[in-house]
């Protein structure tokens, strides 16, 4: 008879029943997350019902399968990119989210009795909120496109960023079991070397390697590959020390910029599903019903804390970020929940033997829960705002507005500002660079090289020669390479300032001085590290022509690399400054639309609709603030703005399929920003046409603030006000240039 292996019977019950549970929950409207769960609850050795999986240790390796092929995704969606242009808004919002729910978790763990280890990690598990679950609740719900759901996939981003340096330091914790502080920060800036470490190599190699491959690529053969890279990568994570979860986060973050991105998340999206499925079901394998009945009074606990926790921190750091009132409550009632990262921690915990049995069931209850009520907190972030919003004083209310149009308003960039992010930036990516160029040859090089002469091994010598051949190009760049040369010339005409500007110019030489001593040294001796130094930065001065002429090529690579999707694809350009609700939106004229044909005056969009059209692009041709009578014609790309609601009545009315995502690339994208009428403003007194707006900024007035009032599409004929907060779209570039104006005025 022939012998069927644990794993295939296993496998084929814990699908099965996922089939049926998933089916059930799809029917019921439930998140399929919870059909999982379930599932595995099920099958799980702590429940009689249905025949229990046999070998749970194969399910658990499938599980971390499940969780690599998870943050595989994440980081095919995260994008670096992405993280940058999140803004300030997202990034303070999630800061202090998170830093509120980990003090908030500590304090509840320990006022439970908990030990401090369990009080800590309960912190980390509430402090990440689910991307899959709100992804999945928007998509359902149809909101991806209003406004404050651009603020909370931002918010996502930072969260799931933060989640990696969480583990990171968890497991620190976790290891040396106490706060030390020396070792905390070890592992955070051993975390950002190999970070940006891997980030460069990767986007140098890989973008060329599938573009050069390109032709030989089939899906297959790219799905193949794609799992391939992110499961070296999880080898290369662990044995550097940290999680398989973090090494395939990067490296699905270092493909998401390669213009396969998309192909790649298509093929991998039903393995990360399959793998997925899998390990929310060994989560619901590891529920044990009796532990959830004999702590049903910390689950309910944690899950009112969660809730409210989470709306109160994400509101308040929206607030805090400059967002409007009403933006900032359903941003924070969107993020009431916790999920994968949350079992990610949990499970961490749990391997690494320094949390109680019953946090992980506790935490898969309070997720549970939480997801169930999502959707539900989502649909009351509405009312919730118009009761808190009827609540609070008048005087508040202005105040928040005011504070609001202040955070958002571009402010004047300083030289100095400018220059020292720059060489902030220039000097730990290049020391980074070589750095690992230093440790990769000596540890690796060094060893392969044998070659002995008259019975002395020159392979040292060759290995060295190789290592500085490798290194000139970097090392020029920390040393002599200019930065910012612009602001640089400012500061330096300004003669109190060339002290300090030659100390900073200077610094960058003492770190390569430091760097070629430590290599010299690591090669060769101490004595020897003395006298070549300075040979070798007066052989990279005299050849810097040669040095930078290749570095500039090197550069051109990695820039070409790096923007090789938003060249094919066009970049993401959804405005969240906006005025009371508005946001930009991007639809396409169809050769159907009842739009085409017709000027912009016998559409009305604005009296209709309450719409403005800020852009028309035909063919690459921009118009800018377009006139009464420019007609529309099937092809034609416009750039309308207007709150939800006005948006969705004008996308009826024109039958474009969607709002876009994307824009082509653009050298001057269509902006939305607003500004502050000072009272020493010279646009104080003048109408909007005296003012001359719409020529400087080719845009148009929308809407004016004054005194609390709100005058929306005013008049040329309006007269502007001292304290008045006048919003407007145009051209971005002319905008920035006009704000700073009226701030220096």
């Amino acid at each position: 008879m022939l012998h069927l292996p644990p794993l295939i019977a296993d496998l084929a019950l814990i699908l099965i029943a996922a089939a049926i549970t998933t089916l059930i929950f799809k029917k019921l409207k439930q998140p399929l997350v919870l059909g999982y769960i379930v599932a595995g609850l099920l099958v799980g050795s702590h429940v009689s019902l249905l025949p229990s999986v046999s070998d749970e240790a194969n399910i658990k390796v499938w599980s971390e399968i499940g969780v690599i092929f998870l943050l595989f995704s994440l980081g095919l969606e995260f994008s670096f990119k992405k993280l940058i242009k999140v803004g300030g808004a997202s990034s303070i919002t999630a800061m202090v989210e998170v830093i509120f729910m980990l003090f908030l978790g500590y304090c509840v763990g320990l006022m439970m009795g908990w030990s401090n280890m369990d009080s800590i990690f309960l912190g980390g598990i509430l402090s990440i909120s689910s991307t899959t679950i709100i992804f999945r609740a928007f998509e359902e719900m149809g909101i991806k496109g209003h406004k404050f759901a651009g603020l909370v996939i931002g918010i996502l981003v930072v969260e799931d960023l933060v989640a990696i340096v969480l583990l990171v330091l968890l497991s620190t914790l976790a290891v040396s079991r106490q706060f030390a502080g020396t070792e905390m920060l070890g592992s955070v800036l051993k975390l950002v070397f190999f970070l940006i470490a891997w980030f460069v190599t990767g986007i140098f190699f890989l973008p060329t390697l599938l573009r050069k491959t390109r032709k030989l690529m089939n899906e297959e053969t790219l799905l193949v590959t794609s799992v391939g890279l992110c499961l070296l990568m999880v080898v290369l994570a662990t044995q550097a020390g940290f999680s398989p979860a973090l090494g395939a986060f990067i490296m699905g973050s270092i493909l998401a910029e390669t213009t396969q991105a998309e192909k790649i998340e298509h093929l991998v999206k039903p393995v990360k599903e399959l793998f997925g499925a899998v390990f929310f079901i060994s989560v619901g394998m590891l529920i044990d019903p009796a532990m959830l009945v004999k702590y049903a009074g910390p689950v309910l606990i944690i899950t009112v804390v969660t809730i409210l926790g989470q709306s109160i921190s994400s509101c308040l750091g929206a607030l805090l970020s400059g967002q409007p009132l009403k933006t900032s409550v359903q941003a924070g009632m969107s993020l009431t929940q916790i999920g994968e990262f949350s079992f990610i921690i949990a499970q961490l915990g749990l391997s690494l033997k320094v949390t109680s049995d019953f946090l992980y069931p506790i935490a898969v209850a309070v997720s549970a829960i939480t997801t169930f009520t999502t959707p539900y907190m989502i649909r009351l972030s509405g009312p919730a705002y118009e009761k808190i919003a009827a609540m609070l004083p008048h005087r508040w209310k202005t105040s928040l507005n005011r504070y609001s149009a202040a955070a958002q308003t571009i402010s004047v960039v300083s030289d100095w500002k400018q220059l020292l992010r720059s060489y902030f930036m220039n000097m730990v990516i290049y020391f980074v660079i070589m750095l690992a160029i230093i440790l990769l040859s000596y540890y690796y090089l060094l060893p392969l090289i044998n070659i002995q002469i008259n019975g002395y091994n020159y392979g040292r010598i060759v290995s060295a020669g190789l290592t500085l051949a490798l290194l000139m190009p970097f090392l020029w760049a920390l040393a002599f390479r200019r930065v910012r040369t612009l602001a640089s010339s400012h500061i330096w005409e300004q003669k109190k300032y060339r002290g300090p500007l030659l100390l900073l110019r200077l610094s960058r030489i003492v770190l390569a001085v430091f760097l070629i001593g430590f290599f010299i040294d690591r090669f060769f001796s101490y004595s020897v590290a003395i006298l070549v130094t300075a040979a070798i930065l007066m052989f990279v001065f005299m050849l810097r022509r040669r040095i930078q002429k290749f570095y500039n090529t090197i550069e051109e690579r990695f820039f070409s690399n790096f923007n090789a999707r938003d060249a094919r694809v066009g970049h993401i350009n959804k405005s969240v400054l906006a005025p009371w609700d508005a946001h930009l939106a991007v639809i396409e004229i169809h050769a159907h639309s009842p739009a085409t044909g017709k000027t912009l005056q016998e559409l009305a969009f604005r009296e209709r609709y309450g719409v403005n059209v800020a852009l028309i692009n035909r063919s690459g041709q921009k118009y800018y603030a377009p006139e009464k009578d420019a007609r529309l014609y099937p092809g034609d790309v416009i750039t309308s703005i207007g709150t939800d609601e006005q948006l969705e009545k004008f996308n009826s009315f024109l039958e474009s399929t969607r709002e876009s995502d994307a824009t082509p690339e653009e050298a001057d994208p269509i902006a939305l920003r607003q500004f502050l009428i000072g009272k020493q403003s010279r646009l104080a007194g003048k109408n909007i046409r005296e003012a001359g707006i719409r020529e400087r900024t080719r845009g148009i007035v929308l809407g004016i603030e004054r005194q609390g009032r709100r005058i929306l599409n005013p008049e040329s004929t309006t007269i502007l006000e001292a304290g008045d907060i006048v919003w407007t779209a145009g051209s971005g570039k002319m905008l920035n240039t006009f704000i700073k104006e009226q701030q220096q005025s």
